[in-house]
């Protein structure tokens, strides 16, 4: 096979991040640490998986981070946008995910990246009231003043390339508009201040004028519009989305394969979570948790495919509920009662209470898709990237017969598409291969 043309990792590669509460700066915290060997960067495939090249008894199984040009960990430069916090350290002390003792040897390092201020509207985060905001009333201005902070932290950190991790809360609902149909659409809104048009969409939009790769954490629109997939494929800049797949949905998309593989039966999935971080707090309002809640709910359908196996699972009942308990902070519990069914219809039950950390599952996922996204654009990708939906909830699609969600079909593809772009045959697992 021949190999892609990809651009090789060269100079500094900045990760922009809108949004500096526990997910970000966990997520700077853990890169810092393993800089200065004081932790490895477990949960990251980007460096700690090995892939598999040829035929099996090949032998040949380098690590990805061997395998393909990425951009090395010291290469990174960190910076963003919140409307709360005024830098990394004081928003890692805030969230409460790392211990002190953690925190004391990067502790001067975060507090030098220090927060820009955000674009931000509370229309849409009732939850939250932010402090540290953009004073621009115009949607445009607020588009055009991102651009410029994006172009002055290129300047000022020497940066070769960006990237853009939205890492910031889920906002409320909403359903894509005629402001979101084309690019004219969406910048007549901007000009008119559309209300439609939320914040993480302004952002959305500088990253890819500023021809810099956005990947979206949140279950928000952001780029799944297809406004945003015309400006990313007209700029040629790579765009994923929507919503880190951490706690339940992450076991979701583990279990349910398995389910389906031996053609086992399914009349209920009963899932509640409780945790008491910003982003339970956020998601304690009936509007923003409806955005998560649609976006959990998809993923059973497309693993199971009730339409060819309907008497397995043509009637399930999937329930889903958010609970915000603070004493829990962000160490989420997710509990599932799944209902299922065996030989003859004899019911059975499976129970999962997984005492999660979210935004210790989180961060190696951003760090994975800052580097994804840059190998891409440097490969010459533009538009959604389907390859990494492996790393979200509610991904979005390149063609019109729906993203995958099965994790384990999500992580052959992965890894083919890496394999394929360094000239190596796809793995198929056959007995030769």
């Amino acid at each position: 096979m021949t190999s892609a043309n990809i651009a090789p990792a060269n100079g500094k590669l900045g990760v922009l991040t809108p949004g500096m509460g526990a997910v970000a700066t966990t997520f700077i915290a853990g890169v810092l640490a393993a800089r200065q060997g004081l932790a490895a960067p477990i949960g990251s495939v980007s460096q700690m998986a090995h892939i598999r090249l040829g035929k099996k008894d090949d032998v040949r199984n380098p690590l990805i981070r061997d395998f393909v040009p990425l951009a090395g960990l010291d290469d990174l430069v960190f910076g963003g946008w919140d409307p709360i916090t005024p830098n990394a350290l004081e928003g890692a002390q805030a969230a409460g995910v790392l211990e002190e003792r953690d925190l004391a040897a990067i502790s001067g390092e975060l507090e030098g990246i220090v927060a820009m201020d955000a674009v931000f509207d509370q229309k849409w985060v009732k939850k939250l009231d932010g402090n540290r905001v953009k004073a621009l009333d115009s949607k445009l201005d607020q588009a055009q003043a991102l651009m410029a902070d994006i172009e002055q932290f290129r300047t000022d950190n020497d940066c070769d390339r960006l990237v853009m991790v939205w890492c910031g809360s889920t906002e409320a609902y909403q359903e894509a508009s005629a402001a979101h149909e084309t690019l004219e659409a969406f910048e007549a809104g901007l000009e008119a201040n559309d209300e439609n048009i939320s914040p993480s969409q302004i952002y959305a939009y500088a990253a890819l004028m500023s021809d810099v790769p956005f990947a979206n954490g949140a279950p928000n629109l952001s780029v799944d519009l297809p406004c945003m997939i015309e400006l990313a494929e007209r700029r040629g800049v790579p765009i994923v989305g929507k919503d880190f797949k951490t706690g339940q949905t992450l076991m979701k998309t583990l279990v349910a394969p398995g389910l389906k593989a031996r053609m086992l039966g399914l009349r209920g999935w009963y899932s509640t979570n409780i945790l008491g971080n910003r982003d339970g707090e956020v998601l304690d309002d009936p509007e923003n948790f409806k955005t998560k809640e649609v976006s959990k709910l998809g993923v059973l359908d497309t693993i199971l495919q009730p339409e060819v196996y309907p008497e397995l699972y043509g009637n399930i009942d999937h329930v889903v509920r958010i609970n915000y308990y603070p004493p829990r902070g962000d160490n989420k519990e997710g509990w599932d009662n799944i209902d299922i069914f065996g030989w003859l219809g004899y019911p059975m039950q499976i129970k999962i209470d997984f005492l999660c950390r979210d935004s210790i599952l989180a961060a190696p996922i951003v760090l994975d898709l800052a580097l994804f996204l840059d190998l891409a654009q440097r490969a010459g990708e533009s538009g959604v990237q389907e390859w990494l939906s492996f790393y979200l909830k509610a991904p979005q699609s390149s063609s019109a017969s729906g993203p995958e969600h099965d994790i384990f079909i999500q992580q052959t593809k992965l890894k083919n598409t890496l394999r394929e772009w360094m000239g190596e045959e796809p793995v198929t697992h056959s007995e030769a291969g």
